[in-house]
């Protein structure tokens, strides 16, 4: 193997790796394998410290706090009914409108997004509580579940979002710079599902009929106290990071007191709870840290072998203009997230694509918002994006795999949209962190 050229090593990395997930191996596994074959192979021995090394250069980070933290946070609000309530304010002031309740279910999703940092947390609590209540008043079945978990995929975008700490882990960019690039592209997106749900429900109103129910201009002011808290812990902790109050690893444990505090407040807080969510958050950051692990360890191999001058030289080699390499990329990604995790993407490609980017000239907090909008775009894609699995986890059994994939398509293609519009205007993605830093 020492004889082979670098892409070649990083060919056969990458095919062992894939053979393995093909087989049923778990990614960290899988990532392991290859990596420990790859490094004995190549470097005999002393390859194997790379193992202890990656292992103490990933765990050695204080940015990792905030994952656990964000993430405990999430469930903490989503265990103790903020989605519910969240639901019954939208069906009080948007019910009557056509399409209404679609609307509204993206503005859930976007402030749940604010709230968990996870793209799988809006998908599943609103495919238990929205999509049911959205079938029983008549709504069509496909642009339901397609606003749902296009809404839910808003968790990549709109801070504090989990795949963008991982980034900025791996890429060395400020967190808080990241979380203000990818504010403003996702709340574009989501003004752009809103539309799109507007445009169909007037041209068709029996696709999202208006509610019979009627309620008074008291009820609906009332049904607004349910936006307090969650707006205030939202306001507290990305106030906090992006104002640089506070290190996201400390802004990440304000959140978690906070939604502790609001679910004792509203006394849905119980030992249950606390158990279900600490059991659910160790479990996750289990999964994490050891991809995390098992990641850094192969990247370092491939990078370490020269896969990234390679790469530098087939662009030299085949003249391809910069803003062509950034559709490559971003091609590759899209690809790539309809077969492989969103983590497994961000640890695998991120110290291999950044260099070049920073190389040719482009500012790598615009590429992590491409790289985030393109993971969305993968989330939905046929066959194997996660979003479709999430739905089809909670949905009831009148909505087939057949219409989960027909209603992820519009979508998708709206994402591919935004995708482009922060292309080529990557002012949409550094307006905001120029002012602020």
């Amino acid at each position: 193997m020492e004889n082979l050229d670098p892409l070649a090593i990083t060919g056969i990395m990458f095919a062992s790796m894939l053979m393995l997930m093909a087989l049923g191996a778990p990614l960290a596994w899988a990532l392991t394998i290859c990596g420990v074959g790859s490094a004995y192979a190549i470097y005999g021995d002393g390859g194997l410290d790379l193992l202890i090394s990656s292992t103490f250069s990933a765990m050695d980070n204080f940015l990792l706090v905030a994952l656990p933290m964000f993430i405990f946070m999430g469930l903490v609000l989503q265990r103790s009914g903020i989605t519910d309530d969240l639901f019954e304010m939208i069906h009080k002031l948007m019910g009557r409108l056509p399409g209404g309740l679609g609307i509204g279910t993206v503005v859930i999703c976007a402030l749940i997004a604010a709230m968990a940092g996870v793209s799988g947390a809006a998908t599943v609590s609103l495919g238990i509580i929205a999509l049911p209540a959205m079938l029983s008043r008549g709504y069509d079945k496909r642009l339901v579940t397609g606003t749902i978990m296009a809404g839910g995929a808003l968790g990549f975008l709109i801070p504090p979002s989990v795949l963008m700490i991982i980034y900025a882990f791996l890429s060395r960019d400020s967190v808080g710079k990241l979380f203000a690039a990818g504010l403003m592209p996702g709340l574009m997106l989501a003004g752009i599902y809103i539309i799109y749900i507007l445009v169909r429900c007037r041209i068709n109103p029996s696709l999202g009929p208006p509610a019979e129910e009627q309620f008074t201009t008291t009820e609906k002011l009332k049904s607004l106290r349910f936006l307090i808290a969650p707006g205030l812990l939202i306001f507290t902790v990305l106030g906090c990071i992006i104002g640089g109050i506070t290190s996201p690893s400390e802004a990440s444990a304000l959140g978690a007191f906070g939604a502790l505090l609001i679910a004792a407040l509203q006394r849905r807080l119980s030992w249950d709870t606390l158990r279900y969510v600490m059991i659910s958050t160790t479990k996750l950051m289990g999964m994490l840290m050891w991809i995390t692990i098992a990641a850094v360890f192969f990247s370092k191999i491939y990078v370490g072998v020269g896969a990234g001058m390679v790469v530098g030289e087939l662009i030299e080699d085949f003249d391809l203009s910069p803003n062509l390499v950034i559709v490559s990329m971003l091609v590759a990604y899209f690809i790539l997230g309809m077969f492989l995790d969103d983590f497994a993407i961000v640890f695998i490609t991120v110290p291999l694509f950044v260099p070049i980017v920073a190389d040719l000239g482009f500012d790598t907090t615009w590429f992590a918002v491409l790289f985030i909008l393109s993971m969305q775009s993968a989330y939905l894609t046929p066959p194997f994006g996660y979003n479709l699995f999430y739905m089809r986890s909670v949905a009831p059994k009148e909505v087939t795999i057949v219409d989960i994939y027909w209603s992820a398509l519009p979508f998708v293609m709206l994402q591919i949209l935004g995708l482009a519009l922060v292309f080529l205007f990557p002012q949409i993605a550094l307006w905001l962190p120029g002012l602020l830093f």
